[in-house]
């Protein structure tokens, strides 16, 4: 198969190096920056184009992974230099108004988030990590990437789109702002302890990812109902600790085990 990759960042040069070893690949990317860095790379079988080089390289599959809020105007871009069999994917972890978008492109689509990085995940060593394939995509498609990402050990869901961002609402939104809240309370605080050490280590690990990738996590609009329903539960568990009872501290953190005890997937 004939793919190009859109971007040249962290995760198109990873899709680029692992599609290239079955596939011939072309990379569009117009930062100098990013284009020095996979010429540098030299990945075999990958070269560089340009936009209006896609028509002669007549591509049957086109990843987009440039960011979340350039996704829609990069696929508009370059969709007049492509076969109208082509396959259209994203990778982003938000998918947003891009049912609306596929639905009305007359392209075949195919849509996945491969969750594991770049920051928190060593793309070498993939085995165990998570990827997510929507179900409302083109099946040759989503069995496409069913193999790949089955390639290199990953667990993978199946999502509608809609299911897709409630889900990482949980998934990524509640940690993230879990996270955020917990580096804003301790600020700069030279505290001793093993478990804050860890909250630490997770906290400079998420600002160390591009800010874009995580204002696009904390921008999707069905985090606000999980926001809604954090508040309510440190409402609740403020009310506990403050009746001061042993009892009742003890009776909530229960709960809470239970409730973890009982967790199933509910955003099919």
């Amino acid at each position: 198969m004939r793919a190009v990759v859109l971007g040249a960042g962290k995760m198109g040069r990873f899709f680029a190096r692992l599609l290239s070893v079955s596939h011939d690949v072309a990379v569009v990317e117009t930062s100098p920056e990013a284009i020095a860095i996979i010429s540098g790379q030299a990945i075999p079988g990958v070269k560089v184009i340009g936009k209006n080089e896609i028509r002669n390289f007549l591509p049957e599959m086109l990843l987009n992974c440039v960011p979340l809020s350039m996704t829609e105007t990069a696929f508009r871009e370059v969709m007049p230099f492509l076969e109208k069999d082509c396959l259209l994917c994203d990778i982003t972890s938000v998918k947003g108004s891009l049912k609306d978008f596929y639905l009305t492109s007359g392209f075949r689509f195919v849509s996945t988030h491969p969750m594991f990085g770049p920051t928190f995940a060593d793309l070498s060593r993939l085995a165990g990590e998570n990827a997510v394939i929507i179900s409302e995509g083109d099946e040759e498609g989503r069995l496409f990437f069913r193999k790949i990402y089955d390639s290199i050990g990953l667990n993978i869901r199946e999502y509608t789109f809609s299911g897709h961002d409630r889900a990482m609402a949980y998934s990524l939104g509640v940690p993230f702002i879990s996270t955020i809240l917990f580096s804003s309370v301790t600020g700069e605080r030279d505290i001793p302890g093993t478990t804050y050490k860890r909250h630490l280590a997770v906290a400079q690990g998420l600002f160390s990812e591009d800010f874009s990738l995580l204002s696009e996590i904390l921008l999707n609009p069905e985090l606000l109902p999980a926001m809604a329903e954090m508040r309510d539960k440190l409402e609740y568990m403020e009310m506990v600790i403050q009746s001061g009872s042993r009892a009742e501290v003890l009776k909530y953190l229960e709960t809470i085990s239970k409730e973890q005890n009982k967790m199933h997937n509910c955003f099919l």
